[in-house]
């Protein structure tokens, strides 16, 4: 077995503590080169890069830098370890520079549309891309989808397309009737549309299941991300939106379904656990032994699947709506999202007002030039102004 060379992007995040987590019980598989974060935690970018051993760290903050190398140093002391030669890469582009540097795989876990820049890094240098910065999907997907050299070159890590990918081992593509992700359905599954009114930032911030960061627990209670992981799997998989349903499974074990034509659906299930795909993202096509506890299936439990109520959360129509008007839309769309989350977890908008400042802004966008790195940007842009603006109005 041939050890993988691995960069991880936003490695103090959520998906980025549990690769490493991931990397150090299977110090034979893996190793670490580079790591890059936002800079806001160099005592953990240090301790990151003592324990990984990564030569090279990005920080997009500039200013941050000193402090992350010499937190390197006391780190380095503090646990007895020699010193430690270390690259520094700084700046808003210090993450696509080290994604391009060309390691075997390149897990992308930062949060946001500015993850694309380093996903198509990775792809022109023809390293294995294990995605969990869905975002960089939904706003790149044609350009991501054109930097592709080979199908298995983007490996999945969202629980949901791991899912996917693993229940697409069994059978040919062209046997497959539909998708069906499954939704926790947040901490307001079961509210009416005038109880969530009223929803504070704390409680849409307690999801009843997963451990996530603060923008991905914000659009899992609107279910704007199920909106975005529909649009992943359209572009993933090559699957029309309208084959692709989504479920409310509030267990959380059975994480994607697919099925095929003669009536047969075929589920992954294991207990909600991130380093399962994220170990799959690293290793693929291998399974990485005993990478989290199996189910227990000799205890009694239950399994439901319900329908999502689609009046009091309409992010997954939206999501439907802007990939059928055009390539550019989806990237307004999570644009405009990522600034309502922002004012809301500031408390300057309700939360039905995030979803419905989405809407105005997708259905005022206007398609326009050719397809290219420019015009997906510049549509961003405009969204995020957009929003501004309708923001300042309130």
């Amino acid at each position: 077995m041939n050890q993988r060379t691995v960069v991880l992007l936003g490695s103090t995040g959520s998906i980025g503590t549990q690769a490493v987590d991931v990397v150090r019980r299977n110090p034979d598989r893996f190793r670490v080169v580079g790591l890059a974060a936002g800079g806001r935690d160099p005592r953990l970018v240090a301790e990151q890069v003592v324990e990984t051993g990564a030569t090279t760290v990005a920080v997009a903050d500039p200013g941050a830098g000193v402090a992350v190398l010499e937190a390197v140093t006391r780190v380095a002391a503090e646990r007895g370890v020699g010193a430690m030669g270390v690259e520094l890469i700084t700046g808003p582009d210090a993450a696509t520079v080290l994604a391009g540097r060309g390691a075997d795989v390149v897990l992308n876990g930062i949060t946001g549309s500015i993850g694309l820049r380093p996903t198509l890094a990775a792809l022109e240098a023809g390293s294995t891309l294990a995605l969990a910065n869905k975002e960089s999907l939904v706003v790149g997907g044609a350009l991501v989808r054109a930097a592709q050299r080979h199908a298995d070159q983007v490996v999945p890590v969202d629980s949901e397309h791991s899912a996917i990918a693993q229940c697409l081992r069994g059978g040919r593509r062209d046997e497959v009737r539909r998708l069906v992700l499954t939704a926790s359905g947040g901490p307001f599954r079961g509210w009416t549309r005038d109880e969530v009114k009223a929803v504070t930032p704390e409680q849409a911030l307690a999801h009843p299941t997963w451990s996530m960061g603060p923008v991905v627990t914000v659009n899992s209670a609107t279910l704007v991300n199920k909106g975005l992981e529909l649009i992943e799997a359209h572009l993933l998989f090559d699957v029309p939106v309208e084959d692709i349903e989504v479920v409310v499974h509030p267990q959380s074990v059975v994480h994607s379904m697919v099925e095929f034509v003669d009536g047969s659906t075929i589920a992954q299930a294991s207990p909600p656990d991130m380093r399962l795909p994220i170990a799959l993202g690293l290793a693929w096509p291998d399974r990485v032994p005993s990478a989290v506890p199996p189910c227990d299936w000799t205890s009694a439990t239950a399994w439901t699947f319900e329908p999502l109520d689609d009046d009091v959360f309409p992010a997954l129509r939206l999501a439907r709506d802007a990939v059928q008007a055009s390539p550019t839309h989806p990237a307004v769309l999570n644009a405009a999202n990522e600034e309502c989350v922002d004012a809301f977890l500031a408390g300057r908008i309700g939360f039905l007002d995030v979803v419905a400042t989405v809407e105005r802004v997708l259905c005022e966008h206007r398609a326009e030039g050719d397809l290219d790195l420019e015009t997906v940007l510049a549509a961003e842009t405009w969204a995020r102004a957009r929003t501004h603006e309708l923001l300042d109005r309130r």
